[in-house]
């Protein structure tokens, strides 16, 4: 096998379309366009000319250097100073759970991601930020930033293919510093730009991680769009977390608009479980154990635990990382912008135990199933826990509805038709899933 980001990592199924890629290149031809799953991917018209250089950025690259072999090595450079460690969330320096007074009404969860930005801008951190907002080309894309009046618009979560290819040229010809907001695979890609690419540490000075449940296909926006009436084809804005004030921090809708520009919503308890089961799920996320965005200077995720997540206006967890992430958290306390607690340790474990089961504990399992059949698995740090039967048999049903969803919403672009097709796929998911939970039951009470 050659060692490139084509032969190694597209044509093995992981690449999760970061774009770190096409800064490293020596490939004029090399660029991100769409999958026929739904993806970016990189492409080129003479991928027999791509070098490893481009590989070396790539997170998901199965033959790292030993300095950057998986995230503990990669935060022992990065993040030093951080004193604790714990196996499940990285280097840290303490965990958070609150929101932004002036802007969690405006996002997805608490606000803290576009509260830590505008604190950038004020203090003089930064003179920009590349993160995601309405694109020219695309839905949502990356963009570069330079304004906190622009902040608002990005401040809503996009279940929806992104890369850093779309400003990966600003980057290398800027002299600005910037932040990068971005899910762990990303963040991991930007670190290793670091570390390959000196001149990159001096350019971006902060990383807000936000934790994620798994990259998905544009499929997704499509299928949700057909389940609110408009069609497939035909549906614009899509917004993907509109909250519910009067309800739980769960129970948000996803909204579209028709051709005439009016919105159609529906809630997402509606459509199923969209998570667990995998749907039009990336396949590189299924091996990634990075569940709280480890090499960020702070990660910010949703805080799916009692009580905040009866709280329909938002709610974030936080994990400090660095002194810079710890200080600006603490003087929004102390300024009254932040209604901040701390969170003690074991309850932001809890608010990601679903995450730390199927991405860490159940990993190998994963591996072990994609080795036998000729795949080239990355290196991984959770790849030797072992799982029940029970919880096998989850994995393999999950992985067979994330494969089945890609390959038939092309062939369908119906919602309804698409979801009868599914049915008994999800059925078997579910009914898997309930042995599952039940067993778990029955040890927790007999504590074995």
């Amino acid at each position: 096998m050659k060692k490139n980001i084509f032969d190694a990592v597209v044509k093995q199924d992981m690449c999760i379309g970061c774009g770190a890629c096409l800064y490293s290149s020596s490939n004029d031809n090399i660029s991100m366009n769409w999958s026929k799953e739904g993806f970016l991917i990189p492409t080129s018209e003479t991928p027999e000319l791509e070098s490893e250089k481009s590989l070396k950025v790539c997170p998901f690259n199965p033959f790292p250097d030993k300095e950057v072999r998986t995230e503990n090595e990669i935060a022992d450079i990065f993040l030093n100073d951080a004193p604790n460690h714990h196996k499940r969330v990285g280097k840290f320096y303490n965990t958070y759970v609150g929101y932004s007074n002036k802007y969690r009404l405006t996002s997805s969860s608490g606000g803290l991601a576009t509260y830590l930005i505008d604190q950038l801008f004020k203090e003089d951190i930064i003179d920009a930020v590349i993160t995601v907002k309405e694109g020219k080309d695309s839905f949502y894309e990356y963009s570069v930033i330079r304004s906190t009046d622009e902040l608002i618009s990005t401040s809503e979560t996009k279940y929806y293919p992104v890369t850093l290819g779309t400003v990966i040229d600003q980057l290398k010809n800027s002299t600005e510093r910037f932040a990068v907001v971005g899910i762990a695979c990303f963040i991991k890609s930007v670190r290793l730009l670091q570390f390959y690419h000196p001149e990159l540490k001096d350019k971006i000075k902060f990383t807000i991680g936000i934790i994620c449940g798994g990259v998905k296909s544009k499929f997704f926006a499509e299928y949700l769009a057909g389940k609110t009436g408009v069609s497939s084809d035909q549906f614009s804005q899509p917004k993907f977390r509109i909250k519910d004030l009067q309800s739980t921090a769960s129970d948000y809708s996803f909204g579209c608009n028709d051709i005439n520009g009016q919105q159609h919503t529906i809630k997402m308890r509606k459509v199923g479980d969209m998570w667990g089961s995998g749907m039009f799920k990336n396949n590189a996320c299924d091996f990634c154990d990075d569940v709280t965005t480890e090499l960020a200077d702070i990660s910010l995720g949703d805080a799916w635990i009692n009580p905040y997540n009866k709280d329909g206006k938002g709610t974030n967890v936080i994990v400090t990382r660095t002194e810079l992430a710890e200080r600006l958290i603490n003087d929004g306390i102390i300024h009254k912008e932040l209604a901040v607690d701390t969170l003690e340790f074991d309850h932001f474990l809890s608010s990601q135990q679903g995450s730390f089961n199927h991405r860490q504990k159940a990993l190998g399992y994963r591996i072990k199933l994609a080795k036998s059949k000729g795949f080239i698995i990355p290196p991984k740090r959770h790849d030797n826990e072992n799982i029940s039967l029970d919880f096998k048999l989850v994995q393999k049903q999950r992985m067979a509805v994330r494969k089945l969803s890609l390959v038939q919403w092309p062939v369908s672009k119906d919602s309804l038709e698409f979801d009868q097709t599914m049915f008994k796929s999800r059925e078997n998911l579910r009914k898997r899933t309930r042995i599952y939970h039940y067993v778990r039951a029955i040890k927790r009470r007999l504590r074995i």
